[in-house]
Parts: C-alpha cells; sequence; structure tokens
C-alpha cells in the first residue's frame, strides 16, 4: 500500500493493533478481549464526558480507535451521570467475553495504557470530570496527581 495518503491506513492500523497488544499484555488477556476491553472502557469514558471534552479527548486517539470510540455516539444524551459501580458495570456488560473480566482491573489497565499514548494534559482534564471515587481509575494519572 505504498499508493499515496494509503501510509495513513497503514499507521493507523499497526497503531491499533500496539494498543491492543499493550493492553492484551497488561492484562494478560488474548487480543480479541482487549479490543472488546478497549472498547468498552473508552465507550463508557466517552459517555460519562461532557460533548466538548469529549471531543478534544478523541483527537488524542489514532484514527481507527477514533471511529470506535465514536460508534454509536448520541451526543444530546451525554453525559451519563453515572455512579462508580454503574460504570463499572456498563464496561462489565459490553465486554462480552469467554472468561470473567475484571472490570476494575481491566478499567485500569486499559486506561494506563491509553494515557501512556495520549497527551498527560488532556487525560487529566478527562480524569478530573470524574468523581473523587473514581479517579482512581485513572492509575497512573491519579498516582502522580
Amino acid at each position: 500500500m505504498s499508493e499515496q495518503g494509503l501510509e495513513t491506513i497503514d499507521s493507523t492500523t499497526q497503531k491499533a493493533h500496539e494498543w491492543i497488544a499493550r493492553i492484551a499484555e497488561a492484562l494478560h488477556m488474548e487480543k480479541r478481549d482487549a479490543y472488546k476491553s478497549l472498547r468498552a472502557v473508552l465507550l463508557t469514558v466517552r459517555d460519562r464526558l461532557p460533548v466538548d471534552l469529549a471531543v478534544h479527548f478523541s483527537a488524542q486517539l489514532p484514527m481507527l480507535i477514533r471511529g470506535l470510540y465514536y460508534e454509536g455516539w448520541e451526543p444530546s444524551k451525554v453525559p451519563v451521570k453515572m455512579s462508580r459501580g454503574e460504570f463499572l458495570e456498563a464496561i462489565r456488560e459490553k465486554i462480552v467475553a469467554g472468561r470473567v473480566i475484571d472490570p476494575v482491573e481491566t478499567t485500569q489497565g486499559v486506561l494506563a495504557v491509553v494515557s501512556s499514548y495520549t497527551g498527560a494534559g488532556e487525560m487529566h482534564k478527562v480524569m478530573h470530570s470524574f468523581p473523587q471515587d473514581m479517579q482512581s481509575l485513572f492509575p497512573a494519572l491519579a498516582s502522580a496527581a
């Protein structure tokens, strides 16, 4: 795929695979479950954010993952207020896997990987848009704060 412009597709595909592989490694899971976990966490975080912050955060994501992030989004229905338990249950429900997946560990693992690739400033804004009892789900940022 060396035709002009198609390098972007190759690059974003490579980045998506890299993110999924890092999540799979961090959480000791198959890549298919890592993909499902990434999707579940991003969609649930997205729905918890105000529209402007959701859009700014998405700009930090590779193009292919950004498309996944916007899947089924209804901006007129956000932000959805959720307790910590409701948030984690929403993530658990979105992950259909052949094994039990701990939503806290999964959320922390996915957000740690996402944080390692995105701008710290934008991730801090995302974390601080969550109630205090949910900020520990952002381990890399919560420990630095």
